[in-house]
């Protein structure tokens, strides 16, 4: 990778991990072996994440809508979600890799919270990669949960009406401590938000991949970083502007 490109190299990537699904039908094999295999991916999208020094990760793993899924199917995800917690989280730390949660925690078990819990503690203090995990996530509930948590501030005399800005939603909202995703890469041939990262997604490039998410792995990930290393990013200037060839 050129010198160019490792400048254009996206500081916050989040992935809609789509297809595990479609990847176990293919095999003949039941849904949940499509999770698994997703679950090698995600350790493959890790580190390529560090290796090309991404900073943040966030990583779409279970949205409110899936609970909808059938009940065997939810509750091995919830199995495996509990199992990556424990195990997981142990190379991660060891790693320096920082955890975090993102979503409406309350909807899992005890057993689930918990784990949590235990996995963002023995992470808290780790500098390296930032790994968000979005689970039981949706971003219209994220952004209602913004408006709750300013509303109860001005309930509470905290807060004027009239201070509440862009800004300080953008502060107050998951993530919202984070540079904003640069990069959204959304696997499986499909193309839409799928309710992610409603508001995180203002100005975030897009990049669409053909490959099951098992399938998707480092060099996959590296192909999606070269493209958006190519594009021109304006947020609303012009190009001329972005290229210093006009006043700003």
């Amino acid at each position: 990778m050129d010198s160019k490109k490792q400048r254009n190299i996206p500081r916050h990537i989040a992935i809609i991990m789509d297809g595990n699904n479609r990847w176990a039908k293919k095999r003949f094999l039941p849904g949940i072996a499509g999770h698994k295999a997703g679950a090698d991916a995600v350790r493959s999208v890790i580190r390529g994440c560090v290796d090309q020094g991404v900073d943040v990760l966030t990583l779409f793993a279970f949205s409110s809508e899936n609970w909808q899924r059938p009940q065997k199917e939810v509750n091995a995800l919830m199995e495996l979600f509990l199992l990556s917690l424990r195990r997981e989280v142990k190379k991660l730390h060891k790693y320096n890799i920082r955890l975090r949660i993102i979503g409406d925690k309350a909807g899992f078990s005890a057993e689930i919270q918990r784990a949590i819990d235990d996995a963002e503690s023995l992470t808290a203090s780790n500098d390296g990669l930032q790994l968000n995990i979005a689970a039981n996530y949706g971003g219209r509930w994220d952004i209602v949960n913004t408006a709750k948590i300013l509303a109860q501030k001005v309930a509470d005399g905290a807060l004027k009406p009239e201070d509440i800005s862009e800004n300080l939603f953008d502060q107050t909202i998951s993530l919202g401590d984070l540079p904003a995703p640069d990069l959204c890469i959304r696997t499986a041939g499909e193309q839409r938000i799928s309710n992610y990262l409603l508001w995180q997604f203002a100005y975030s490039e897009f990049y669409y991949s053909p490959l099951l998410w098992p399938d998707f792995r480092e060099k996959a990930l590296a192909e999606a970083i070269d493209d958006f290393g190519c594009r021109q990013r304006r947020f609303g200037k012009t190009s001329e502007q972005v290229e210093g060839k006009a006043d700003a």
